[in-house]
């Protein structure tokens, strides 16, 4: 039940002592669920076609036959050519390959926005390139972007959805601007958290390289792909095998690779039902979140509530004088999970990267939440996730007065 505010008698919140004993899993723009479809692609992979994919015999010919297949899958979905399609170990790996295979081959200057993932952002750092500003809905500052242009630069990374708020970044203004003041540029774009939602053959067909990860969209963890445009040349970062055209050695994770492309034909396939039906749970979710919690803020959504430049499973909401962390322990005693933003190896949450070049304060910015929800997520999820989360938020408001 939500409990919103109004003008008569407070009524109490159910206590957080167990208040059900259902689960919320709010995180899926963190990793979500393996598909049924990938699970069923990945076990024959894993107990038939296990030849190794390089090799000369029937079972690694039968192995190569499944990547192949696989291929074909992700350049549908990606909009390239199957040869296009560079198999990596997941998001990250995808990301440095296109900023350190471009900048390792070209030299030059690299250039992203300060909201990128970390994958892009310390790659960026690391090659001595230049971060540009956003504006405060974290869109990138085109102005800055246009300053940061010159002959020299040889990379743009610009992501496609943030992975904290969900605000999608339209890429043809990016692409016009590099085209005018940067001609040996190369764009890429992180479109990790859009695939699920978006058709990233269509928002990104300007891009000259792609970044995916499959455990985002109902694949298995550790492998993801790099589309690299034909005419685009970089340096392999991992070598000594010769695998993927020579621009990622390895011998490929077949079971993995063929999980994924069984996911993506099923988030292609369902893509638009399931985008409508997640966003009415999202828009539940956030205006009830909205109408219980005083002080509770959308991030880049303004007072009409309108979300249609974020994708469908987004909602990032922030409390001043509430930390995450404390707020994130009291969901979990209830089963909401949630988180306050990027992932990271340790769990120790930080202010956010994002938030800070959006021009939010760090009060407030110590109090965001990242609720996601996913290809799965249920009414019940959103049922629940409004019985616990209002409570939560009002014992911590009043622990802080």
């Amino acid at each position: 039940m939500v409990l919103a505010r109004t003008s008569g008698p407070t009524q109490p919140r159910p206590s957080l002592e167990r208040v059900s004993t259902s689960r919320a899993y709010l995180d899926h723009a963190a990793t979500t669920p393996v598909r049924p479809e990938a699970i069923a692609a990945m076990v024959p992979a894993m107990t038939e076609t296990y030849g190794n994919p390089s090799g000369a015999h029937r079972l690694a010919r039968d192995a190569r036959r499944a990547l192949d297949d696989a291929r074909d899958v992700l350049a549908e979905g990606l909009g390239c050519g199957p040869g296009d399609v560079v198999f990596t170990a997941g998001g990250t790996e995808a990301d440095n390959l296109a900023v350190m295979g471009v900048h390792g081959r070209h030299g030059g200057t690299v250039v992203c926005p300060a909201t990128e993932h970390h994958a892009v952002l310390h790659a960026v750092e690391r090659c001595g390139g230049r971060v540009v500003g956003v504006d405060a809905s974290g869109l990138v500052d085109l102005e800055a972007l246009a300053d940061a242009l010159d002959d020299s630069v040889t990379l743009v990374s610009v992501m496609l959805v943030n992975n904290e708020t969900g605000v999608i970044q339209p890429l043809d203004p990016v692409a016009d601007l590099v085209a005018e003041l940067a001609p040996r540029a190369r764009l890429h774009t992180d479109a990790i958290q859009a695939f699920c939602w978006l058709d990233v053959a269509r928002l990104a067909a300007r891009a000259d390289l792609i970044s995916v990860s499959a455990h985002k969209f109902g694949g298995p963890k550790g492998v993801g792909a790099l589309v690299v445009r034909p005419d685009v040349s970089l340096a392999a970062q991992l070598i000594g095998g010769g695998q993927e055209r020579d621009r990622r050695s390895g011998t490929q994770n077949v079971p993995g690779i063929v999980a994924m492309a069984a996911a993506a034909r099923a988030s292609i396939d369902t893509r638009t039902a399931t985008g409508a039906r997640i966003g009415a749970l999202r828009d539940r979710l956030a205006d009830g979140l909205v109408d219980a919690v005083a002080g509770l803020s959308e991030t880049a959504v303004g007072p009409d509530r309108d979300r249609s430049h974020k994708v469908a499973g987004s909602c990032h909401v922030t409390v001043e004088g509430v930390e995450t962390e404390a707020l994130l322990v009291l969901l979990e005693r209830d089963d909401v999970f949630a988180s306050a933003g990027s992932s990271c190896a340790s769990g120790a949450q930080e202010p956010s990267h994002v938030l800070a070049a959006m021009g939010v304060p760090r009060p407030v910015a110590l109090g965001a939440v990242r609720f996601s929800l996913g290809w799965c997520s249920t009414e019940a999820d959103v049922d629940h996730a409004l019985q616990v989360v209002p409570a939560a938020y009002d014992r911590l408001l009043e622990f802080a007065r």
